[in-house]
Order: C-alpha cells, then sequence, then structure tokens
C-alpha cells in the first residue's frame, strides 16, 4: 500500500498517479468514506461523485464508486465537473460528496476533495483521519445489496444557482476573457455567462488534464501571461483566469494588470457587505491588512482565520459569516453552502464594476493599499527549525501562531507556515511600497540559513 501520510493532506487526498493514488486505494477510500458517512446522525444513504478533466480520475472514480456501493450505498455521479459544483450538488442534495481533482498540481497527480453533506467540511480533524485508519485498517464489503448507481446533470441548476448572487439586470455589457487553461472552467464558465450581457471569449477551454498550454496555476504569474496579453490585444475589460478544477479565480484588469487574491477579496467583500450590512466577514492569516481596513470601513465585522478551506468553513459555520477569502483565490460564500466558488466571486466582481461605472483598473486603486511580497517558496531540510529561528529574531509581543508564524511590526509584516500539500516553507510578507517589501523580504529571507 503506498504511503498514506504522504497523500492524506489537512484538508484532502493527493499524489502522484498510479505511484501513490491507483484503483485499488481509490477502491479503498470509497469502502472507508461510505462507512464514514453512512455511520453519522442521520446516516448517508448516497454519495455524490464528480471529478475533473485528468484521465487518470475516470478510473479512480469508477473504482471509488464500486468501494462506495459494496457498502450499500447509492452512487450520484455528475461526471465533469467543477469542484464548485460538487459542493452545490451536496449542499443542495444534502448528501456527501467526492471531486476527483488535483486541482492546480501537474497532470501526473490526482486526487479526492471530500465533503459532508450540506457540504460540510472534512478535513484531517474532522474525519480525513478516520477515513485513513480504516483504509489502513481494510474495509470489506458490507453484507446485503449493493447500493445503486445513477447520473445526474447538474450543470444548469449550478449556473442558475452562480447567477442568483448579483442582480443580472443590473449588469452592463462587458468585453471577457477566460482562461480556463484546459480545466473545468471549459466547461462550467460558459454555462454560467449564458444569457448575460457579455461578450465572452475562452481561451484553452478544450478539456485536457495534460495541460498543453500551460499549468493551470494562476497564483503563478508565468501562468496570467497569456490572459494578459489577449485582454490587451482585444481591449477587454476583465480577464479571468481559472485553475484547474475552476473553484479559484484570479482577474486580471482592463490594462493588463493582475489583482491578487486578497484585493478581490477586499473588492468582493464590499459587495457582500452593501447586501448584508453589518456582517461578518472571514480572511485568512496571509491576506492583506487591506481587507480588514475595508471591512471595518464598510461596517463589516473582520475575522481573521487560518489557511485552508476546512478551517474556514468551520469558522463561516461558528460565526454565519456572509463571506470568506484567501488570497490564494478561494472565495467562500455563506448562501452558497459555505462553500468557495471561483464563479460566483468574478460575478460579484463583475456587479461592483457595473455599479460603478469605472473601469477595474480605477475600481480597484481605493482597495490596492501596500506592496506585496506574493507567495515565495523555499525547500527546506526542516521547516519547523527554520521557523523557531526566524520566530526568535524577533520581539515575542509582535508574534501569533494562528498558522505558522506571524511577525507583525506595524508597518510591515510577514507570515511564515509550511505547506500542507507539498514540502514547502511559504514565504508572504507586505509592506507599505515595494523598496521596503523587498528589502524585508531579504531580511527574513536570510534567517533561514
Amino acid at each position: 500500500m503506498p504511503d498514506l501520510d504522504v497523500i492524506f493532506k489537512a484538508y484532502d487526498i493527493r499524489g502522484i498517479t498510479p505511484d501513490q493514488l491507483d484503483p485499488t486505494l481509490a477502491h479503498a477510500v470509497g469502502g472507508a468514506f461510505a462507512r464514514f458517512v453512512s455511520s453519522r446522525p442521520g446516516g448517508a444513504s448516497m454519495v455524490i461523485m464528480g471529478r475533473d478533466m485528468r484521465e487518470s480520475g475516470v478510473a479512480l472514480a469508477a473504482a471509488f464508486a464500486l468501494g462506495v456501493q459494496e457498502q450499500g450505498l447509492d452512487i450520484v455521479d455528475v461526471g465533469l465537473a467543477s469542484t464548485d459544483l460538487v459542493y452545490f450538488a451536496a449542499g443542495s442534495l444534502d448528501a456527501p460528496a467526492v471531486m476527483f481533482t488535483a486541482s492546480h498540481n501537474p497532470a501526473q497527480y490526482n486526487g479526492m476533495k471530500m465533503c459532508l453533506a450540506g457540504a460540510a467540511p472534512i478535513g484531517e480533524d474532522t474525519g480525513l483521519g478516520d477515513i485513513k485508519a480504516m483504509v489502513e485498517a481494510g474495509v470489506p464489503p458490507a453484507a446485503g445489496p449493493r447500493g445503486g448507481y445513477r447520473s445526474l446533470d447538474l450543470l444548469g441548476a449550478f449556473a442558475d444557482h452562480v447567477r442568483s448572487f448579483v442582480d443580472t439586470a443590473a449588469l452592463r455589457p462587458l468585453k471577457i476573457v477566460a482562461d480556463t487553461a484546459n480545466g473545468m472552467g471549459g466547461l462550467v464558465v460558459p454555462a454560467v455567462f449564458e444569457g448575460l450581457p457579455m461578450d465572452l471569449e475562452i481561451i484553452y477551454g478544450e478539456l485536457d488534464g495534460r495541460f498543453p498550454n500551460h499549468p493551470a496555476d494562476p497564483i503563478q504569474p508565468e501562468n496570467l501571461r497569456d490572459l494578459q496579453a489577449r485582454v490587451l490585444e482585444v481591449g477587454a475589460d476583465v480577464g479571468l483566469a481559472f485553475d484547474g478544477d475552476a473553484d479559484r479565480v484570479f482577474l486580471v484588469d482592463d490594462q493588463g494588470q493582475a489583482l491578487s487574491g486578497s484585493l478581490t477579496t477586499a473588492i468582493v467583500a464590499a459587495g457582500v457587505l452593501e447586501k448584508n450590512p453589518g456582517a461578518t466577514i472571514l480572511h485568512n492569516c496571509i491576506c492583506s491588512k487591506a481587507v480588514a481596513e475595508v471591512v471595518r470601513e464598510r461596517g463589516g465585522i473582520p475575522v481573521r482565520t487560518r489557511v485552508g478551506h476546512s478551517f474556514i468553513k468551520s469558522v463561516m459555520a461558528e460565526t454565519g459569516a456572509a463571506f470568506g477569502g484567501e488570497h490564494s483565490a478561494h472565495y467562500y460564500f455563506r448562501d452558497n453552502y459555505r462553500a468557495d466558488s471561483g464563479s460566483i466571486a468574478a460575478l460579484v466582481v463583475l456587479e461592483q464594476l457595473a455599479q460603478a461605472g469605472v473601469p477595474l483598473s480605477e475600481l480597484r486603486q481605493p482597495f490596492d493599499r501596500y506592496a506585496a511580497s506574493g507567495e515565495i517558496n523555499t525547500v527546506v531540510a526542516d521547516a519547523h527549525a527554520v521557523i523557531a529561528r526566524v520566530a526568535a529574531h524577533y520581539p515575542t509581543d509582535h508574534q501569533d501562531h494562528l498558522d505558522g508564524l506571524t511577525v507583525d511590526q506595524g508597518a510591515w509584516w510577514f507570515n511564515l507556515r509550511p505547506s500542507n500539500t507539498e514540502p514547502l516553507l511559504r514565504l508572504n510578507l507586505e509592506a507599505p511600497d515595494e523598496a521596503s517589501c523587498a528589502e524585508r523580504v531579504a531580511e527574513v529571507l536570510a534567517l533561514f540559513h
């Protein structure tokens, strides 16, 4: 059996196929997942399943489905889907679900994102550890009849749901270019924009899990270049860059300049607060300080969280927050079963543009307040030893350990944390201007060695 400690992450399962994740393991995970969700209060009788365009997903999903059916539960297969479509299915059908995807990872990877009924999160401490233990112990078929199987097309219902977050009658005609990076955005984005007053152009819209044009990882600036060039070439108002499973989106303005996930979080938060005055808004600990400032200025209550969807969804449930955003461009909506959706976030920004009547390059300016390093990833021998060494350099009363190490020096701050999915140490730093940002990054990186 593959090393489960390697592929079971903090909030999903992810590994190289077939060396780390193969149909045999997917079958075992299916059986364990079925046992877990059926043993909970109100025990589930069915599991929803979707997959992205990776070729390995066909065999993995089939094996997982068999494992579920052998435990007596039915499979509802929504087929090719974005992750946010699968969360919509779990919420609207009130059933647990699995999405086969490795998101932005390269073609040789695949994985499973799981959730409970109502799209409630499953993480290491909320079920994933139990599922892992069952896989290790072995999951024999249950006594009794095998569960059934049916296919269900939810694309139209999902598109209607996404559009319900904005006043579609108030949207104005805009030229939109969407780079779906041969990922699932090529399926869902045209459906979402159908009937809207937008001139939508899709680049790299063919579903191809080999990612022949560029990686489906829009947080990396080099993967935005084709979109930026096309926005300028055709005079588009907005560019949208989706990741492989289309639950994340990065924006490019009319001048070809990218918006960070933090900047988009602040703009979406302003829109959400217009419709939900005084609402609580979540932002993770690597978001720009501008997010909390904007939320307070607009009458909302900012709450800082750990990084990662299972953590944010849990805090959203505890606080009743209307919206939550991550610097990595995950955007969570209370009325989307507390799940994240790149498509919903994109439409909320377009609605803000319609109301403001100005280009995105102008709309962004009041929200764009600081210089940020972006996420700097460094491979180190011992991440925790490096974090301890860096922490010892700064006053302890300027530190917190909500997620990794955050040091706030007032005029500038940084967060340093180990990756949950890769063997990396991640540094995010923010300062008043580019020069001081570069100076402080050099200062912190020098402490690594």
